[in-house]
């Protein structure tokens, strides 16, 4: 019996011993990457970068801390500390394929999509054979970078791999120059589209309502479109009907143009013939700009319209002011556009627009007796674009304006779109 409760006291005092070893003993490696990793997870960032920190102490040069604490850094916004840490990473394992990823990753979210497009390549040269996500992630790099055929080539080749068919039209939707109407670009697959638009407006003093209509018909191309419209108009208790063809082609990269010609037979309202050209140009990080001559031939004369243009995009919200010059004999007239649209589903076909403008003219007075000066006048509208389904969309929208020496308008619009 004295023999068993020595025993169990020396047991007692062993396993006491080993505990508080256990206790005094730091952390493994493993338990200490672990205990980083989770708090990176959990958002606790400064305290992930202080463990993170601590084991790069232990361990100088680790491939797997460098890009724990460089991930860290870049959701930080810390783009400096984060190129640092992921290149180093790169470099002490140049085959890890994770660590390319989160490269690729920085380079993106701090807006230098080539040196994106360069680090996501690595990672698809090591990922497996058929993983998507290297594809999707480099078409996202070309995409902010302007390269529109390289990205849709990635996305389409994502697709092939067995990426979400629903997500891959999405990205290929978005290549579409958002600064355009959903009736001038169409996703992969449609070759036609179709649109019928209407507007109607009343005004105060009262006079006859303005009414106007559009028709158009789209053939779709790999580099652009061509549309036939038919035009309608009745205002000033006189109608009025137009032909036209309106198209757009992509040229060097980020550019595109539009060049349209318009006939009306009779030239009551519209003029007998007008001529467009406009050249959109992509510059620096989502800027664009552009400049455009319209001819408008009247029975009376010719009228000269000129016109520059700048548009930022900033995330899903795309700005755009633009300036009109009309040199007149009996002066000149000037106005300028400002147009905001927010992409609510992050795609080209779902938006609200906003517009408001303003002009002053020297010329839109010598028919008022008695007026001198210059004669101003403004508007603003509103509307709402939603697609039902890749194939049907519509759009509504409201207006009002205002000539400080004629009328105030106030009016309702609206689109059907379908695609095939």
């Amino acid at each position: 019996m004295k023999r068993l409760i020595l025993a169990l006291i020396h047991a007692t005092w062993l396993a006491g011993a080993a505990v508080a070893i256990a206790q005094d003993s730091p952390p493994s490696f493993d338990e200490q990457f672990q205990t980083a990793r989770g708090l990176a997870i959990a958002g606790e960032r400064d305290a992930a970068v202080t463990a993170y920190s601590a084991l790069l102490q232990r361990s100088p040069g680790n491939a797997d801390v460098l890009l724990g604490r460089g991930r860290v850094y870049a959701w930080m916004g810390k783009w400096s500390e984060a190129e640092a840490d992921l290149t180093a990473a790169t470099a002490a394992a140049p085959n890890y394929a994770d660590a390319w990823s989160a490269l690729g990753d920085l380079y993106l979210w701090s807006d230098q999509p080539g040196q994106a497009v360069a680090a996501y390549g690595r990672w698809l040269a090591l990922a497996p054979a058929l993983d998507p996500a290297p594809l999707i992630a480099r078409g996202r790099a070309f995409r902010a970078a302007g390269d529109v055929a390289a990205a849709r080539a990635d996305f389409q080749a994502a697709g092939a791999r067995g990426a979400d068919p629903v997500q891959i039209d999405d990205y290929l939707r978005s290549l579409a120059p958002r600064a355009l109407k959903p009736d001038v670009v169409s996703p992969a697959g449609y070759l036609w589209s179709a649109s019928l638009g209407a507007s109607w407006e009343t005004f105060s003093p009262a006079r006859a309502d303005w009414s106007d209509y559009t028709l158009s018909v789209r053939r779709h191309f790999e580099r652009g479109s061509l549309a036939l419209e038919a035009l309608g108009a009745d205002r000033f208790s006189t109608s009025d009907h137009a032909w036209a063809l309106d198209g757009y082609v992509d040229l060097w990269s980020r550019a595109y143009a539009n060049l349209r010609y318009q006939w009306s037979p009779s030239g009551n309202l519209f003029p007998q013939t007008s001529w467009r050209a406009e050249l959109f140009q992509g510059v620096g990080r989502g800027w664009e700009l552009s400049g455009s001559y319209d001819r408008l031939d009247f029975n009376s004369s010719p009228v000269d319209i000129y016109g520059l243009g700048v548009g930022k995009y900033v995330g899903n919200w795309y700005v755009r002011l633009r300036h009109l010059f009309v040199p007149g004999i009996g002066g000149d007239s000037n106005s300028d556009r400002l147009l905001a649209r927010y992409y609510y589903k992050g795609d080209a076909d779902n938006y609200v627009e906003f517009a408001a403008g303003a002009g002053w003219s020297d010329t839109a007075l010598l028919g008022a007796s008695g007026l001198s000066g210059q004669g101003h006048s403004w508007s603003t509208s509103a509307a709402f674009v939603k697609f039902l389904s890749p194939r049907l969309g519509f759009k509504l929208g409201a207006l009002l304006e205002r000539d400080e020496y004629g009328y105030d308008g106030r009016g309702v619009f609206g689109s059907i779109y379908t695609r095939w």
